[in-house]
């Protein structure tokens, strides 16, 4: 073998005894790692410590013996799908993996500069050089395939961002690669890994989304929680088991029926031992489901009624869902599945007290909070929670926090303060409730075209705001350095008049495409200037002549508002007015923090003294207290706060207290002041801009999107459609009491589909609205005549007598007609994933409110006024408004930029590009015989360019004589030919003759 492996080198029995030792069993050469030795101790049923890393005899052994075996058909050949062969690489093993080749490539670099040096006289940092080691780090998180820019569009898509599992990156598999089974659905998936949330395209199945309940164990695996059933009967005990534990155990579903005792009701319940499903009596049972939305992802279970919808459609709802806008005005929605609040509070978007307290203050920017929780000593009993105003999101969507508290509310840990975007009152709400009827009107909603109601734009019901930062750097150029000014050439006193002294535009500025947001200069010259010619342009100042303009300007189609703008200068710049003024406004904030801290820490403190002085007798003090005086309320409202330290006090433990919490007082002032000025200090420090630039600029500009035709919407089953008109609301189809429909969908885009889920909730939210209507009615006539009555009976009858007597009973009356009052619109219902209600409850829900089941209603014609010849479906649906605006697609253009090899048009908005006008085009204008227009195409409105510039000239003259040459891509074509080394040339016909 020694032979073999090293040819050309004498074999020794010592050297080859060597070489086998070093090759497997030296832990300098390798690491099994603590997963793979775990691995391998359960496949091949070894006991060896997970500290034991490299391989031992026995583990040779056995596997050999398992290799036999199974050639003698003994034994199981491993499933490499199975969730047990599969881990998960966290964020930290990538990292350590880099980290570990950066500190290879440093160590190599060492042990070079060790031998080129004097031992002797050498320190360890001029061998040492960690830049290695840094960049590998760098690179890692700048461009490993698996450090993804946050997809923040609405706080659902970055919490199943976050969730993500992907099988591609760094020593993963490749699109192109992977095969079907890799991509399927495996028994082990549940509990686990979503079945439905993945991507669909190239990345479907490879990119997977974590279930609802599933953690990652520390060996990488993923798990899932199950309850343990004792003697038949579940308990309360969860426990986590990986994909390979469970095969050995059998496992009951969620939906199993038990009685009050956690027993069994039915004699036999649907089981699955590995990968197997049965039916078990309860006494074989080991395990049971803790939940039933355990099998689904955050994003799936979300959807209402899944259970009722086909899994192709369910995967497209649950991935439209993360590509919701965020509306102006959230509604969360009136048939939800129980998750939403969890959502809201995971993702960060809704601001929760990290204490409780009492609400101190409350302004649109932030809420101040008195702790009344037990404080740690030194702890001043403040918590303040800025609020983000109209922040610009990485999806440029608009991140703003509202505040849902007032002054004097009592809050407790955990309790939502502020919701943020797509939250309504600590609810996830991604969309809006709206009325919806399925039918067609006159063909606009042909092909999924969604026809609305003119109210739904003219209210603002699906308008969202979307803030673009636009960014410009002054840099020093060779020619010398550029300027942010107001004083630029040739540019008339119009196009300034939204710019401030600086150069700046001001906040506030409407602005529209070609407006200047920010003026700048740069130098233009044939030659770089002399160090003289330097110093005479800095006393004389420039030329005008010598600078050209190169301002910030709007981009063609963006519209919109100056919301902020940020001023970054590099150390030692000097800073202009506009600088010092943002600088001046930040420090003003953290003052008032401050202030407001300071103010509740003194209340608290000598709230605290006058408990501990009062009744005490005064031995000495200040000048107008007598000594000997006893300490009481009017005597200390004689003096300011300030001077009650000064009381000296007769009871010496007493004392002793004050002047602690004197001290105690003095150290957290001081604390809050040093925070204070850390703060300040790194307001007014310069800031990192990269190398080269002087100053940068961003503004950031916001603009109101109205719901317009072109816009995507889709409600949450994968229905999705592009609006086609917006119709005046007389025109609607309206109900038998007059009210008017928003959207009419199509209902031929519910049988082929089979995403039943979407009629059901419709109907669900229609007796929603119906129960919201009569406690409506119920409410005004209580407040028009004080009768209670009718009012309890509309909420029994939607909430039931339990849930009545439980939660409404021991309300006040002020508490009683508000929780009334948040239900008028509507009565939300939960109907969780794979436990809702079903057909019936549906029906009888709509039979409380007054409906009937069918779910159907008369509708008329909102022209003439007849009634429709048949009942129509009409309910409430929750829809979304997607991140496809038609705004942000919508392009066109006249002359543009050009290709540099073939002189063709550029591709795309984002490069104000052309339109392709391909191989079928050119089949459809021969099909034609247009031949003077494929001309046109194909050379002048190409790449032809002289023919383009000569049409150019001839259009400005008001001339129509124009030919056309020879196309740019003909001559790369030439050139082509020639580098293999064939002479192709173009002769002119006459010059042949």
């Amino acid at each position: 073998i020694y032979r073999v492996m090293r040819p050309g080198e004498p074999p020794t029995v010592d050297a080859a005894s060597a070489l086998f030792e070093t090759l497997f069993f030296d832990s300098e050469r390798y690491d099994l790692s603590a997963v793979g030795r775990v691995k391998m101790n359960m496949r091949l049923d070894l006991d060896a410590p997970d500290t034991h890393r490299t391989l031992r005899k026995e583990d040779i052994i056995e596997c050999i013996r398992a290799i036999v075996d199974l050639r003698d058909g003994r034994g199981e050949v491993d499933d490499i799908d199975h969730l047990g062969n599969r881990r998960v690489r966290s964020v930290g093993e990538l990292m350590e993996n880099q980290y570990r080749v950066g500190l290879l490539r440093m160590e190599r670099a060492i042990k070079e500069r060790m031998s080129s040096v004097e031992i002797d006289t050498v320190m360890p940092q001029d061998l040492i050089n960690a830049k290695p080691a840094a960049a590998a780090v760098r690179e890692f998180f700048g461009s490993s395939q698996l450090s993804q820019f946050m997809d923040q569009t609405n706080p659902l898509s970055e919490v199943t961002h976050k969730r993500r599992l992907s099988a591609l990156g760094p020593g993963g598999l490749t699109r192109e690669r992977a095969g079907f089974e890799v991509r399927d659905v495996h028994p082990t998936h549940y509990g686990r890994m979503c079945p439905i949330e993945t991507p669909e395209g190239p990345n479907i199945g490879l990119i997977n989304s974590l279930a609802s309940f599933a953690r990652v164990n520390k060996y990488g695996f993923i798990e899932t929680p199950y309850r343990k059933v004792v003697d038949s009967k579940v308990t309360d005990e969860v426990i986590y088991m990986s994909a390979t534990e469970e095969m050995r155990h059998t496992i009951a579903q969620a939906n199993a029926q038990l009685d009050s005792r956690g027993k069994f009701i039915n004699d036999l319940a649907s089981t699955r031992k590995s990968g197997e499903y049965t039916l078990q009596p309860p006494s074989n049972i080991d395990y049971i489901d803790v939940s039933p939305k355990q099998l689904v992802s955050v994003a799936a279970s979300l959807i209402p009624f899944l259970e009722n919808d086909d899994a192709n459609r369910a995967l497209m709802g649950s991935n439209m869902q993360r590509q919701a806008v965020p509306l102006m005005q959230a509604t969360a929605p009136f048939v939800g599945t129980g998750i939403e609040t969890v959502v809201a509070k995971d993702s960060g978007a809704a601001i929760m007290a990290k204490r409780g307290g009492v609400i101190d203050q409350v302004d649109a920017t932030r809420v101040v909070v008195r702790v009344t929780d037990k404080l740690e000593s030194g702890d001043p009993g403040v918590d303040i929670y800025s609020l983000r105003k109209f922040q610009r999101s990485n999806q440029n969507t608009c991140i703003n926090q509202r505040p849902l508290v007032t002054v004097g509310d009592t809050v407790i840990k955990g309790e939502v303060v502020a919701d943020g975007p797509s939250t309504d009152m600590g609810e996830l709400a991604l969309g809006k409730n709206v009325l919806v009827a399925f039918m067609p009107w006159n063909g606009y909603n042909y092909e999924d075209s969604i026809l609305i109601s003119e109210r739904i734009a003219r209210d603002d019901v699906f308008t969202s705001i979307h803030i673009e930062e636009f960014e410009i750097a002054a840099r020093d150029t060779k020619l010398g350095p550029e300027e942010i000014t107001r004083d630029i050439p040739n540019v008339g006193e119009e196009a300034l008049r939204n710019l401030d002294e600086a150069g700046i535009v001001y906040i506030g500025a409407e602005v529209e495409p070609g407006d200047i947001l920010v003026g700048k200069i740069t130098p233009k010259g044939e030659s770089p200037m002399t160090p003289e010619e330097k110093l005479l342009r800095a006393i004389f100042g420039e030329k005008a002549s010598d600078v050209r303009d190169t301002s910030l300007r709007v981009k063609p189609g963006d519209f919109g508002t100056v919301v902020e703008v940020r001023v970054f200068n590099r150390h030692g710049v000097e800073k202009d007015e506009r600088a010092l003024q943002i600088e001046r406004e930040e420090v003003e904030t953290l003052a008032r923090d401050r202030d407001d801290e300071i103010g509740i820490l003194d209340r608290n403190i000598y709230a605290r003294l006058k408990s501990l002085i009062l009744g005490k007798k005064a031995l000495k003090g200040p000048k107008e207290i007598k000594a000997g005086s006893k300490i009481d309320e009017e005597l200390l409202n004689q003096i300011s706060n300030g001077l009650w330290w000064q009381l000296a006090i007769d009871d010496e433990k007493c004392a002793l207290d004050v002047e602690a919490l004197n001290s105690q007082y003095e150290l957290q002032k001081n604390v809050l002041e040093n925070r204070f000025q850390d703060k300040v200090e790194k307001v007014r420090r310069g800031d990192d801009l990269p190398p080269g630039v002087m100053k940068m600029v961003k503004v950031f500009v916001a603009v109101k999107r109205k719901l317009q035709p072109g816009d995507k919407m889709a409600g949450r089953h994968g229905n999705k459609g592009v609006i086609s008109k917006v119709v005046p609301m007389e025109d609607m189809p309206f109900l038998a009491d007059g009210t008017p429909v928003d959207f009419c969908l199509n209902p031929l885009g519910v049988p082929s589909r089979m995403n039943v889920g979407q009629i059901l909730e419709t109907h669900m939210g229609w007796a929603a609205r119906g129960l919201g209507q009569s406690i409506s009615e119920a409410l005004a006539e209580f407040k028009r005549s004080g009768e209670k009555g009718p009012l309890d009976d509309a909420i029994k009858n939607a909430y039931g007598e339990d849930l009545f007597n439980e939660a409404f009973k021991p309300m006040s009356e002020d508490q009683f007609v508000e929780a009334a009052s948040n239900v008028v619109d509507g009565v939300p219902i939960a109907t969780p994933v794979f436990d809702g209600a079903k057909e019936n409850d549906v029906n009888e829900a709509l039979e409380k409110a007054g409906f009937d089941r069918s779910g159907q209603s008369v509708v008329f014609d909102g022209r003439t006024g007849e009634q429709f010849a048949r009942p129509v479906t009409v309910g409430v649906k929750y829809l979304l408004k997607l991140h496809h605006l038609v705004d942000d697609k919508i392009h066109a253009r006249s002359t543009g930029p050009y290709s540099l090899v073939t002189q063709q048009p550029l591709g795309g908005k984002a490069q104000f590009g052309g339109q392709r006008f391909g191989e079928m085009e050119v089949w459809a204008l021969e099909a034609y015989g247009a031949a003077y227009t494929l001309q046109e195409m194909l050379t002048i409105k190409s790449d032809d360019v002289a023919g383009r510039t000569k049409v150019y000239e001839s259009i400005v003259k008001g001339e129509d004589n124009f030919e056309a040459g020879i196309p740019e891509s003909f001559n790369v074509l030439v050139k082509e030919v020639r580098g293999l080394g064939l002479n192709m040339e173009l002769l002119d016909a006459v010059e042949e003759e």
